[in-house]
């Protein structure tokens, strides 16, 4: 079969792409996302970590706090290891970037995609158990009697609202980085594998 008069089938045209670019534009992509997990990680761990409120209640004062509330405690521990996991990951990709090397040898990509799989699993049920926390606190339950927290204890609950945001775009940059991850990894065993095979 002929193509365009050429004689050349288009499956065997050879294609070339530009693959500096690309993978420069992954990185950066990379660190930027590691940089947000890293600033916003730490400020939804500081902002659920030091909320309190202390509410008098016919004269006895009941202090509200974050280890009141187990999935809050979570939710804290999660943020700092996704910022501590994302600030190694972070200083991997900056040295990559200087040494102008992307592709990483098999066992280290497989360790890196794991690495952030486990991270964007952690992130993403520590935000839903949180949040299901949250609306159970806001709108109260009253089916089985649960009061509305947030009705006294309102600065606590905004505090836990804006951690609770914050932490919610680490998840999602999680997720997005397991993508890359996992991009990096197949794109890894994709090149090895058309090596071995050319001739």
């Amino acid at each position: 079969m002929s193509y365009l008069g050429v004689g050349v089938s288009p499956g065997t045209v050879p294609v070339y792409h530009n693959t500096k670019v690309l993978d420069r534009r992954i990185r950066i992509t990379e660190l930027v996302l590691r940089c947000v997990i890293i600033g916003l990680g730490v400020l939804a761990s500081v902002l659920i970590g030091t909320d309190s409120q202390v509410k008098e209640i016919f004269s006895f004062q009941k202090k509200a706090k974050f280890t009141d509330m187990k999935t809050l405690v979570f939710l804290v521990i999660a943020n700092g290891l996704a910022s501590v996991y994302s600030l190694i990951q972070g200083l991997c990709c900056v040295v990559s970037m200087v040494k102008g090397r992307v592709l990483f040898s098999k066992p280290l990509a497989w360790a890196i995609f794991s690495g952030d799989q486990v991270m964007a699993y952690i992130t993403v049920a520590a935000v839903a158990a949180a949040g299901q926390s949250a609306v159970f606190s806001k709108l109260g339950q009253p089916e089985l009697q649960w009061m509305k927290i947030c009705d006294m204890y309102g600065k606590f609950c905004n505090q836990v609202g804006e951690g609770l945001a914050s932490a919610f775009i680490v998840s999602l940059s999680m997720v997005i980085l397991s993508c890359i991850s996992a991009f990096n990894l197949f794109r890894l065993h994709g090149a090895n594998k058309n090596k071995s095979t050319s001739w």
